[in-house]
């Protein structure tokens, strides 16, 4: 008999704790995160597609006939201002220059002469400007002539790096034939396109007066070392795309960017005081973004949301929620509409920091 009673009180016993750790575990489960919206001041990083140019990229075309008698740079080679580049064989234009001299030296005789006998009255004044006009051709001539001389030698205009040639020596070229290009790097222009959204945005956050700083994402997925300066927005939007190009400077010091690279242009926009939630505590419904608020009775109720930016792993809400507003954080698919939940409210400064997000 004594052994019956201790059979049902061990039973019993285990029943009691049974049901006592299912209740308790009914409720740890039960028990769901909440937080509430939180604003502050952040940053968001706009990447576009981006064109990098030189600063002056320019062809260089030979501006006389001629056989090309003399390369002095290689390609990819560095150059000066008015270094020597190429020389076309000046045999023919040395020729015409010394008779333009010869002209030119003959006609001054005949002028000083007349204007000699024109000071004794010998010939009419009429005779003198004659000869004079005669003398102010030669010298035109003759300058015509050191110009084509002068563009036998083709120089650089500016500092730059040369391109590869498009012709060789020994070469016959025409008048505007291309020879190479001519590429200053010492400063970079780089193009990218910006939606009329986010240039609204840029346009209202951008201190009046002030550039705003940006970064280049180089094709190696590096950050380039120095930081570009937004000099220039075009006038006009282009209707097919609804873009405006952007025009950014980078200084180039080492000469590691050159003209043609591609990249990407990392422009960083300014939200003050914005409203931030986690992106776990959304869901989407035929592309539209819901969040579950409690009401004050602790039903679930389904509310849309406006997402004005997104960064990593937070929305910046436009509208739909007030700091007030208790979000659901986590189980969102284990509630119905309207369903009354035990809650936990975890600090929403708390829940943003856990995130992995910077902000500021």
């Amino acid at each position: 008999m004594k052994r019956v009673l201790m059979l049902v009180s061990l039973c019993a016993l285990l029943c009691y704790t049974s049901c006592k750790t299912d209740k308790e575990e009914k409720e740890v489960e039960t028990k769901f995160l909440v937080t509430n919206p939180v604003k502050m001041d952040t940053i968001i990083t706009d990447e576009y597609v981006c064109q990098i140019h030189s600063i002056q990229h320019i062809e260089l075309r030979a501006q006389e006939r001629g056989y090309l008698e003399k390369i002095y740079v290689d390609e990819g080679q560095s150059v000066k201002k008015g270094q020597l580049l190429f020389q076309i064989m000046p045999k023919l234009y040395e020729a015409e220059m010394q008779k333009a001299k010869a002209e030119a030296n003959f006609a001054e005789i005949e002028y000083q002469n007349t204007k000699r006998l024109a000071d004794s009255n010998v010939v009419a004044p009429n005779e003198l400007a004659m000869a004079k006009a005669k003398y102010d051709k030669a010298k035109a001539e003759l300058a015509l002539a050191e110009v084509h001389l002068g563009f036998t030698e083709i120089r650089a205009p500016f500092d730059g790096i040369i391109d590869r040639f498009h012709v060789r020596q020994g070469s016959l070229v025409d008048e505007g034939d291309l020879l190479t290009n001519l590429s200053d790097n010492s400063k970079m222009w780089v193009y990218y396109n910006v939606p009329e959204a986010e240039y609204l945005d840029y346009k209202e956050s951008a201190k009046e007066g002030g550039k705003a700083k940006v970064g280049l994402l180089m094709a190696n997925n590096k950050l380039f070392n120095q930081e570009g300066i937004v000099e220039t927005i075009e006038a006009d939007f282009d209707n097919e795309t609804g873009n405006i190009p952007f025009r950014a400077t980078f200084p180039n010091p080492n000469g590691l960017l050159r003209h043609g690279e591609t990249g990407s242009i990392q422009m960083k926009i300014p939200f003050q005081n914005a409203m931030i939630i986690p992106q776990k505590a959304t869901f989407e419904v035929l592309e539209k973004k819901y969040v579950y608020v409690l009401d004050k009775d602790n039903k679930i109720k389904s509310r849309e949301i406006k997402i004005a930016a997104e960064l990593p792993h937070i929305f910046i809400i436009e509208s739909g929620l007030s700091e007030s507003d208790k979000i659901l954080l986590e189980g969102i698919r284990l509630v119905k509409e309207n369903e009354k939940i035990e809650y936990k409210l975890e600090d929403p400064k708390h829940v943003i920091s856990h995130l992995e997000l910077y902000a500021e």
